[in-house]
């Protein structure tokens, strides 16, 4: 069969899609940048597609061409500078279910259990409003509801569990006592494979859960355990405490940046993460104990777990010492050109001064949009090595100032390759 796989470079979708190759499908991954994908992944033919720009039927039509099922992985959290769940999640869906008629292309969708708490949010109710209209559409359709999802790779919820675990000496956790359900990945892409070869009739809509329920904290301390590190008490720390966190988390959202401590994840996590029907017998489920023993974690993962967290300090950090780097001497312009008179005329060196300053402001203030963030990291790293150049060359004598001028620009180059290094997010 021909299958069209939106969201074929995420979490889930790159693992559908290499499961319905193997099987000898003729996949196609649709994404937003797929060009790492490709090389990963080349027996996939690649398409380049935002869908949140495909709300009309004509944006489906040349794409939809000869397939004969599409399998649906996309998705996000929140709204932001990089996600509009309204047209991504609702918009693009019900241009996608136009476009297919009146053909029989199969369409299975990945939702999430839609009822609860945060049902309001749009992150629900978008996908509740596409499942709606796919369910009166009169295409042939599954829907399939996963639990949290884990798997070899980490992304998003997953990647949060993975951090929490590694928390030095206590695990800090809200919510602590919630009931959650997992559901391999594997599992999940085993379901869509079966409803692609029909095992399913049209109109079915399941859940995928393991047997097994853990609390959060249950389910944090198993993933320590993988990592191989050893049991640490749990620190409950009441909602209230963690909304600056959530709120900073959100602020970040808006600048491009996808956090799994936003106001969304927090409020679907106070009532937990549960399923209210049974997985069909045909599927059987690993639980999360199993599948985490499937893939015994290397250091790879440790190294993961460990730096989650710390991108958002890292990054923050370097905007608000480039910031400052050339806030401050703006305060006092006169005396920050000194070091450059000998060279040149006073008015030039005012004018390299603020230039400098200027430059420095605009990469603090840059690297804070996701967007911009790769960047304006590797325009201060070569703006560094040019500071340092041309300090060497024209004030050698500053690298045995006590203040240490030039030595302290060392440790923010590493910071910046630090950053570079844990950037991508999948």
């Amino acid at each position: 069969m021909n299958i069209l796989i939106l969201g074929a470079t995420g979490f889930i979708g790159s693992v559908v899609a290499a499961r319905l190759a193997d099987e000898g499908h003729v996949v196609t991954g649709l994404g937003r940048t797929p060009a790492r994908a490709a090389l990963k992944q080349p027996t996939i033919k690649w398409r380049r597609a935002d869908l949140s720009r495909m709300t009309q039927p004509d944006d489906w039509r040349d794409i939809l061409k000869g397939q004969h099922a599409v399998v649906n992985c996309a998705g996000a959290l929140q709204d932001g500078l990089s996600d509009d769940l309204s047209a991504t999640q609702t918009e693009a869906m019900l241009a996608l279910y136009a476009a297919e008629k009146p053909s029989s292309i199969l369409v299975v969708q990945i939702s999430a259990r839609t009822d609860g708490a945060g049902s309001h949010l749009p992150f629900l109710a978008t996908k509740r409003a596409a499942d709606t209209v796919l369910a009166s559409s009169g295409l042939p359709y599954v829907i399939l509801r996963p639990a949290l999802v884990l798997g070899r790779n980490a992304h998003g919820g997953t990647a949060l569990l993975r951090a929490l675990s590694a928390f030095p000496f206590v695990l800090p956790l809200i919510h602590a006592d919630s009931a959650v359900e997992t559901v391999a990945v594997d599992d999940v892409a085993a379901a869509v494979s079966a409803s692609i070869s029909g095992l399913f009739p049209s109109g079915s809509d399941i859940e995928l859960a393991a047997e097994e329920r853990y609390t959060l904290a249950d389910l944090v301390k198993l993933h320590r355990a993988w990592l191989g590190l050893p049991d640490a008490p749990v620190l409950s720390i009441p909602p209230v405490l963690a909304r600056p966190v959530t709120w900073l988390a959100d602020m970040a959202g808006y600048l491009g940046w996808r956090s799994p401590l936003r106001s969304t994840a927090m409020t679907v996590m106070s009532e937990g993460v549960s399923m209210s029907s049974p997985t069909p017998s045909s599927l059987p489920t690993l639980s999360a104990a199993a599948t985490l023993a499937a893939n015994p974690s290397g250091v790879q993962d440790l190294w993961f777990a460990r730096l989650y967290l710390l991108k958002a300090p890292v990054i923050a950090g370097l905007s608000l010492f480039w910031l400052l780097s050339g806030l401050i001497p703006l305060l006092a312009p006169g005396q920050a050109s000194a070091p450059f008179l000998p060279f040149m005329p006073a008015d030039a060196a005012m004018a390299l001064t603020i230039l400098t300053c200027l430059i420095d402001m605009a990469f603090g203030a840059a690297v804070l949009f996701r967007p911009l963030a790769r960047r304006s990291l590797l325009g201060m790293f070569a703006v560094s090595l040019a500071y340092l150049a041309g300090g060497t060359v024209l004030e050698p004598a500053l690298w045995l100032d006590p203040l240490g001028p030039l030595v302290k620009v060392l440790p923010s180059l590493l910071l910046t390759l630090t950053a570079l290094a844990i950037l991508d997010e999948r």
